[in-house]
């Protein structure tokens, strides 16, 4: 069996580690982006066969990277980005940035074709559509954009990926002026099926399992067990999951019940079994349990704050609570939309009271089970 990375295994790069001298950030001919992904290069090489890093260790947090640089998160992306494309990183989904042998440009995840992979395919076609020649100007940025239908963030970043692997140059006649210069007409044109995305291929991935290995009733495996048997990350197969569920393949259940088959993939229609008239859909129930959650914080504010109060962080309140931050957070937001609750951002911001709600005794109107099959037992 295949073992699989885990992130409690893997030992992160401290970002007072790095060695070498950090890049000119202000006299440079290329985007910032790409200078620091030169820099963030030539260190992982220098230090990978110095020994003081190793093959899949973690890349320090994004944040660390844009603090020391003077930058913001999204150069940074965009540096990572490009030394990904370069083979000398690999990113993964709830793990992080891993250090690769870029000399191996392989991966053991398949990922969904990106924008601006796309974007480069269809430059090179615009190359070849309108004959350029090796040596002639393209035009800018902006208007390749509007020709290859583009945003012209996802065009620049197709542009420097092509500079960097050498097919085009940069062209800078004064400090103000920048532009692009073919180099060559030496490669080849992936064929991108864009109408297919990894999603949909994983959805009938998962059809072609469901109907190999389970049957009507049967519990489908957990995200991060399909995760690891389609080398695909978790993100991508609860999208896929989600839309067998659309198509009445599947029934999504809270808690233990979990997701089970009520549909074979082959079977044209289903009857409604008792299963899916008996339980209330996933959403109905993750809304009764957010409103359980959002009346505790109204019963806490009422009995311990004042108006003009900070409240805990969502942090600090989801260890008290022992609820996921991502609860909190949808708590506060509805709470806020009622009006007890305001934000504020800054050194003295935060979550502040701006009301007290008037506590009673609550009937929660979401249950977990249908309202119509819970009406009929009432009779």
């Amino acid at each position: 069996m295949q073992n699989y990375l885990q992130k409690s295994d893997l030992k992160r790069i401290n970002i007072s580690d790095i060695s070498l001298d950090l890049p000119d950030l202000k006299n440079i001919n290329e985007s910032k982006a790409i200078v620091i992904g030169k820099w963030l290069a030539k260190w992982l090489e220098t230090d990978l066969k110095n020994g003081n890093i190793k093959l899949n260790c973690l890349l320090p947090a994004k944040a660390e990277f844009a603090y020391l640089l003077g930058v913001s998160i999204g150069t940074i992306q965009n540096a990572l980005r490009y030394i990904e494309d370069l083979g000398y990183v690999e990113s993964k989904q709830c793990i992080g940035t891993l250090v690769k042998d870029n000399k191996k440009k392989t991966s053991s995840m398949r990922k969904l074709t990106s924008k601006r992979e796309i974007a480069i395919e269809e430059i090179k076609k615009f190359i070849i559509k309108n004959k350029y020649k090796a040596g002639e100007n393209l035009p800018s940025s902006r208007k390749i954009s509007g020709i290859i239908g583009c945003s012209p963030n996802t065009t620049r970043l197709a542009l420097e990926n092509l500079c960097a692997s050498g097919i085009i140059t940069h062209k800078f006649k004064n400090a103000k002026e920048t532009g692009w210069i073919l180099n060559t007409l030496d490669f080849e044109i992936k064929d991108m099926n864009t109408n297919e995305t990894l999603v949909l291929k994983i959805q009938n991935e998962l059809k072609s399992y469901i109907t190999k290995n389970l049957r009507v009733g049967d519990r489908i495996p957990a995200h991060s067990e399909l995760s690891k048997e389609l080398k695909v990350s978790v993100k991508t197969i609860h999208d896929a999951l989600k839309i067998l569920i659309e198509d009445g393949i599947l029934l999504a259940r809270r808690g233990r019940y979990g997701t089970s088959v009520i549909k074979m993939p082959d079977e044209m229609a289903v009857e409604q079994r008792r299963e899916t008239s008996i339980f209330a859909a996933a959403k109905d129930t993750a809304f009764y349990y957010y409103e359980k959650t959002q009346n505790h914080i109204k019963k806490m504010i009422a009995e311990n704050y004042a108006i003009g109060t900070k409240l805990p962080s969502i942090l600090e309140l989801s260890k008290q609570m022992d609820l996921s931050p991502n609860t909190i957070r949808k708590a506060f937001h509805n709470l806020a939309k009622e009006g007890y609750l305001a934000f504020s951002r800054g050194r003295y911001g935060g979550t502040f009271v701006i009301d007290i709600p008037e506590m009673e005794e609550q009937s929660f109107k979401w249950l977990a089970v249908n309202p119509k099959y819970a009406e009929v037992y009432k009779n």
